[in-house]
C-alpha cells in the first residue's frame, strides 16, 4: 500500500514550527503570570504583550488587513498552545476571533477596512455581545433592539457573559431590528467602547478563567451610524451561527491546551514522586489512568483538528464538526484535569501547584459558545438531516 494514504495524519511542518514559536514565548512570558492572573482576576497584561509582539494576539486576521493571516489550524494550535500555559491569556486571540469573525463572514470591506487593522496591531480587541440575561442557549430570544432612526441606529439593551468585556474597544452586538421576524429580525453591528451610552457591570467573581474578564455590557440610547451593521438587515442570526460554527472549533483547541498543561504536569510529577519505594509511575493503576488521559487527548487532538481544516475550507459539514470537536474536546479536559489533580493526591487540592487550577478552567469550555448539551442536540440534528 502506497504511504500517500497516511499523508493526511500528519502535520505539515508550518504548522508545527508555528507550535515550537508559540510554547517558547508562553513558556518564556506567559506562563509566569497564569497563577497571579487566577489569583488576583485581572487581565493579564504581560501577557497580552508577549502575545502581541510575537503576533499572536489576533493570527487569524487576513494579511490584506495587517494580520499574519493564520489559516484555522494555525489560528488553533496558537490557542491550544497558549491554554497550555495559561487558559485566561489563551481568551485574547480565541475571542480576538470571535469577535472579528462575523466581520470576516459577512462585513463590508469598508467595515474590515477601518476594524480589522488596529486588531491586527494589537492596538485593540474585539469582544462577542450576544447572550442576555433571557436569552442564553436561545439567543433568537434576544430583547436588545436597534431602532432605525434616520442614518443612524439607536441600541438599547443588555449583553451578559461577556468575554474581554470593558478590556475589548470594539463589539459585535446582535440586535433586534424587526420584534415581528424572531431570528430572522435579528441584525449585528459594531459598537464601540468609546461610543456615548455604553458602560459595563463589575466583572462576574468565576470559578475559572479569572484573568479574562467577563462583565454585562449595557446599552443605553447608544447611536450609530448605520453603516456600521454588519451584513444586511436581518442576517445576523445566521451570522451568529455561522460563526460559532467556526469559533467552537477555537474553543476544542483551548480545552486541548488546558488538558496537555495537565498531562505534561501530572507526567512529570509521578515520575518524580516515590510511594512505597518506587515512582508513583511504576504502579500500574497509575499507568492506566494516564493511559486513559492520553488516549482521550489524542482522539481530541485529531477531532479537533480536523474541524479546524473543514472551518479553513467552509466545508458543509462543518457545524457538525465544530459541535463535536468542542463537545468531545471539553468533555474530555474536564476528565483529564480532574484526573491530573487526583494523581498529585492532596497536593493536587492546593493552590501550590497548577492542576486546581487547569481543572477550574476546564469547566467553562463545557459550557460557552454552546453548553455540551446544545452541541448534541446540533450533532443529532445534523445526523439527521443527513449531514456529518
Amino acid at each position: 500500500m502506497s504511504t500517500e494514504a497516511f499523508d493526511v495524519y500528519q502535520l505539515p511542518e508550518e504548522h508545527g514550527t508555528i507550535r515550537e514559536a508559540v510554547r517558547a514565548v508562553c513558556d518564556a512570558r506567559v506562563a509566569p503570570h497564569a497563577a497571579e492572573a487566577d489569583e488576583t482576576g485581572e487581565f493579564p497584561k504581560a501577557s497580552y504583550e508577549a502575545l502581541r509582539a510575537a503576533d499572536f494576539h489576533a493570527p487569524h486576521i487576513p494579511e490584506e488587513y495587517g494580520g499574519a493571516g493564520a489559516d484555522a489550524l494555525a489560528t488553533a494550535i496558537v490557542i491550544e498552545e497558549v491554554a497550555r500555559a495559561c487558559a485566561s491569556s489563551s481568551l485574547i486571540p480565541a475571542v480576538n476571533k470571535l469577535g472579528t469573525m462575523p466581520l470576516l463572514l459577512a462585513g463590508s470591506e469598508e467595515l474590515k477596512r477601518r476594524y480589522l487593522p488596529p486588531v491586527a496591531r494589537g492596538e485593540a480587541m474585539f469582544s462577542y455581545c450576544l447572550s442576555e440575561p433571557e436569552a442564553g442557549s436561545d439567543a433568537a430570544s434576544m430583547t436588545t433592539r436597534a431602532t432605525l432612526d434616520g442614518d443612524h441606529y439607536v441600541l438599547d439593551g443588555v449583553k451578559r457573559w461577556i468575554t474581554n468585556a470593558g478590556v475589548s474597544e470594539y463589539y459585535t452586538v446582535f440586535a433586534v431590528t424587526d420584534p415581528t421576524a424572531r431570528s430572522r429580525g435579528i441584525s449585528a453591528f459594531v459598537v464601540e467602547r468609546s461610543d456615548r451610552g455604553v458602560s459595563f457591570g463589575a466583572p462576574e467573581k468565576k470559578l475559572g478563567i479569572k484573568g479574562s474578564p467577563t462583565r454585562e455590557v449595557y446599552f443605553d440610547s447608544v447611536r450609530i451610524p448605520a453603516d456600521r451593521m454588519i451584513g444586511a438587515p436581518g442576517t445576523g442570526f445566521a451570522t451568529a451561527m455561522r460563526t460559532l460554527d467556526h469559533t467552537r472549533v477555537t474553543i476544542a483547541a483551548q480545552a486541548l491546551g488546558i488538558a496537555q498543561g495537565a498531562l505534561d504536569y501530572a507526567l512529570g510529577y509521578v515520575k518524580e514522586r516515590k510511594q512505597f519505594g518506587k515512582p508513583v509511575a511504576d504502579f500500574q493503576g497509575i499507568q492506566f489512568m494516564l493511559a486513559d488521559m492520553g488516549m482521550k487527548l489524542a482522539a481530541a487532538r485529531e477531532l479537533t483538528y480536523t474541524a479546524a481544516g473543514k472551518s479553513e475550507r467552509g466545508d458543509a459539514d462543518l457545524t457538525y464538526f465544530g459541535a463535536a470537536a468542542k463537545c468531545f474536546a471539553s468533555d474530555a479536559a474536564m476528565e483529564i484535569t480532574t484526573d491530573a489533580v487526583q494523581l498529585l493526591g492532596g497536593y493536587g487540592y492546593t493552590r501550590d501547584y497548577p492542576l486546581e487550577r487547569m481543572m477550574r478552567d476546564a469547566k467553562i469550555t463545557q459550557i460557552y459558545e454552546g453548553t455540551n448539551q446544545v452541541q448534541r442536540i446540533v450533532m443529532a440534528r445534523q445526523l439527521l438531516n443527513g449531514v456529518s
